[in-house]
């Protein structure tokens, strides 16, 4: 993690990292003010704060209340050596709890993380450097470079080359980037989570059954994610990179909707017209470009080759964001090796689709066959020792796809997880079953997975397609657990004939999705500096309903965007009309403003909280509606998850407004107690916002150009060296 920190007056400083900002200063003794802890103060409470963390996950996951559990930790200073210090952490557990439990607590405790770097005895390497931020180098990982060759099946280049090509890259980009964190929980299943250290919304996570196999999934991940714009999808540009010379890349083209708002001559083919706008319904303004928001400029479309013929196909970057996700990018060391990647991870997620809608049940891998990877056996192995029974699986629908599956069944929960991994070799597909299965998680994550259903609705709507896509905590069916399975096992091998076949691999691939009768279309970008492809496969790759593109793209946000930026200036009228849009719109009330309009709020303010339900209700106040505005406060605290303040501050609202509704209460009758009850500066908030004299307590006023938006800025200037390396590979000036 990057903290960045600033001098403030006298003692005091300012140390700035994510979207947080702790200050500190010195006690008075020392000559400081006294305003803040000092800089040790908070080493000392992160231990105990971390350990105290770690109770409580424990007790979450057993439905154990804290209420009565208190933590304590005192540091005992030898005499002699004041460097050399006890942490004495105490627990004080109630009477009641069993000693399984109480066993449990302490071991949770030994696992606090802030405690083992301590231990461990940190490295701290203190230097100087020209400018820290065009100090790019990636602090990612010891002892990659020297002599060392490592290579492994799907890849076409050994992993160290890999990674020091990939680090430089970004290094070049000026992105710095750090690990956050490292698992490897069973054996030979190793996973880790990157991101770019001055803008951590842009991260990547990576798995694999080594460490350096781990690393080089994450850095691929990260240059595919920035080669391909995911990063930044659905996010406002702001307004410089919205008129710029181009938003997406250098050979963008852009379209303007016809008369009537028809489709635009020139974009699409008609085999993707007839998948996308089938009744007709699919207007221009549909797929007028989210992130520059710039409708007069109208459709950025993106060029593909359709691999039929090799004609180029102009697709709406709208249209790619909204239904295709991250589904079928890839980044590689050469070209042959993105494209496998590419088609396996499109022929994982349309097959465990397949799988899952249909309530299929799978074929078990023999344990013949499994001995044949005696690691896969070893992970599976251990997590069968912590309590999880596991499945491994043939997903391969009887020999037709490279896919493969491993489940995992928790007992103390009832929850399963269904894990699926694609490659032309039956033991890399295996692989990634498992060590996508662990991504990320700990054994705690584990309890959070839902409980399989006979409930066929439940696994066919739609949206649990999408759970699956992003972190395959989607609801299975028992069937799925059947063991009579609906094909018989198949030793599959789509694999290439020698140890450099990537490009017989991904002939083999492209030839299925020929089979299925599946047109292909692709864009490959190598302008970062490695090959990247992205392969659309219409009807078949999207993640989200072909319906989105007209009854939920992202591209509403152009309908709010400027007016809820700009929501302090706008006089009642402007209100009310938004209001009117906002209610008309159908919009969900609780969907959060993050992403209705397209900007990261930092999520610890009142921004970054906000839904539609409570900016209607902080419009109804600035409007004096106190009647709508009565029923909205009592919406938002039967069902809105906000801060106890935010929720302290609407119960006193709810208050005010019973008392100013009704003809035989005054206020001033009132305003004492209440402000016993919620505070003074509470209450003042509240009867200004009632009265109207206060309009949208607790919302910083900012503007299209996103003043005082740090998170969305950081985000936009990660975006900005990304756009003037494409500019400068181009040939291309962004000065006006």
């Amino acid at each position: 993690m990057q903290i960045n920190v600033n001098f403030l007056d006298n003692l005091r400083l300012e140390a700035r990292f994510d979207d947080f900002t702790v200050v500190t200063d010195q006690p008075i003794r020392y000559k400081g003010d006294g305003s803040a802890p000092s800089p040790f103060d908070y080493f000392l409470a992160s231990s105990a704060l971390c350990a105290a963390y770690f109770v409580r996950v424990y007790c979450l996951a057993r439905d154990i209340p804290t209420d009565n559990i208190r933590l304590s930790q005192n540091n005992i200073i030898d005499p002699e050596n004041r460097y050399n210090q006890i942490f004495k952490i105490q627990v004080e557990l109630p009477e009641g709890m069993s000693d399984k439990d109480r066993q449990g607590i302490l071991r949770s405790i030994d696992r606090c993380t802030v405690k083992k770097v301590v231990q461990t005895g940190p490295e701290f390497q203190i230097e100087t450097v020209e400018n820290l931020d065009e100090d790019a180098q990636a602090l990612l990982m010891a002892g990659i470079e020297g002599e060392a060759r490592t290579y492994i099946e799907g890849k076409d280049r050994a992993l160290e080359e890999t990674i020091a090509t990939m680090t430089g890259i970004l290094a070049e980009l000026g992105m710095k980037i750090e690990i956050a964190s490292w698992r490897n929980i069973v054996p030979h299943v190793w996973s880790l989570h990157i991101r770019d250290a001055a803008s951590p919304m842009c991260f990547t996570n990576g798995k694999g059954a080594t460490k350096e196999s781990a690393l080089c999934s994450a850095l691929g991940e990260f240059i595919e994610r920035l080669s391909c714009n995911f990063f930044y999808n659905d996010q406002f540009f702001g307004e410089e990179i919205a008129n710029s010379p181009f938003v997406h890349y250098p050979n963008e083209r852009w379209f303007k909707p016809g008369a009537n708002d028809q489709l635009p001559e020139g974009i699409l083919d008609d085999h993707c017209r007839a998948i996308y706008n089938p009744e007709g319904e699919l207007g221009g303004s549909n797929l007028i470009d989210t992130n520059s928001g710039n409708m007069e400029r109208g459709i950025c479309a993106l060029p593909f080759v359709r691999r039929s013929d090799g004609e180029t196909v102009w697709f709406p970057s709208n249209l790619i964001e909204n239904l295709f996700l991250s589904n079928g990018m890839s980044a590689g060391n050469t070209l042959p090796e993105a494209q496998v990647q590419c088609l396996s991870e499109i022929f994982e997620r349309a097959v465990k689709k397949q799988i899952i809608e249909e309530e299929l049940a799978l074929p078990d891998v023999p344990p013949a066959v499994l001995a044949k990877y005696p690691k896969l056996v070893e992970g599976v192995q251990a997590l069968e020792a912590q309590g999880f029974p596991v499945l491994v699986k043939d997903a391969s629908l009887g020999g037709q796809f490279p896919v493969a599956c491993v489940a995992l069944m928790n007992p103390r929960t009832g929850g399963v997880f269904v894990s699926f991994g694609a490659h032309p070799s039956l033991a890399v597909a295996l692989e990634r079953s498992l060590t996508e299965l662990l991504q990320g998680r700990s054994f705690e994550g584990l309890n959070d997975v839902p409980p399989p259903t006979f409930n066929s609705l439940a696994v066919t709507e739609p949206n649990n397609f999408v759970e699956h896509f992003i972190d395959s905590t989607g609801v299975v069916s028992w069937r799925f657990f059947s063991d009579k399975a609906d094909y018989d096992f198949q030793e599959w091998d789509f694999s290439g004939s020698s140890s450099q076949s990537t490009d017989e691999e991904a002939e083999r691939l492209f030839a299925i999705l020929d089979e299925l009768g599946k047109e292909v279309y692709m864009a490959v970008h190598e302008d970062l500096g490695a090959p990247v492809c992205r392969i659309l496969v219409p009807g078949y790759s999207e993640v989200y309903p072909v319906d989105d593109l007209v009854w939920d793209n992202t591209n509403k946000a152009l309908d709010y965007r400027e007016d809820i930026l700009t929501l302090h200036a706008l006089d009642d009228s402007g209100l009310v009309n938004l209001l009117e849009r906002l209610e008309d719109s159908q919009i969900d009330d609780y969907t959060d403003v993050i992403t209705l309009i397209g900007i990261e709020f930092d999520e610890n303010t009142v921004w970054g909280q906000l839904t539609v339900l409570e900016l209607k209700l902080l419009i109804n106040l600035a409007l004096r509606q106190h009647e709508e505005a009565l029923e909205r406060v009592e919406a938002f605290l039967q069902f809105n998850d906000n801060t106890v303040e935010r929720n302290l501050f609407y119960r006193a609202v709810s208050a005010v407004l019973e008392i100013t509704l009704d003809d035989e209460l005054e206020l001033d009758d009132y305003r004492a107690n209440l402000e016993r009850m919620y505070g003074d500066e509470t209450m003042v908030g509240v009867i200004g916002a009632v009265n109207g004299e206060m309009r949208f307590p607790g919302l910083t006023p900012t503007n299209m150009q996103l003043d005082g938006l740090d998170k969305h800025l950081r985000l936009i200037e990660s975006y900005k060296k990304l756009h003037a390396a494409r500019a400068a590979k181009a040939g291309v000036s962004l000065t006006p």
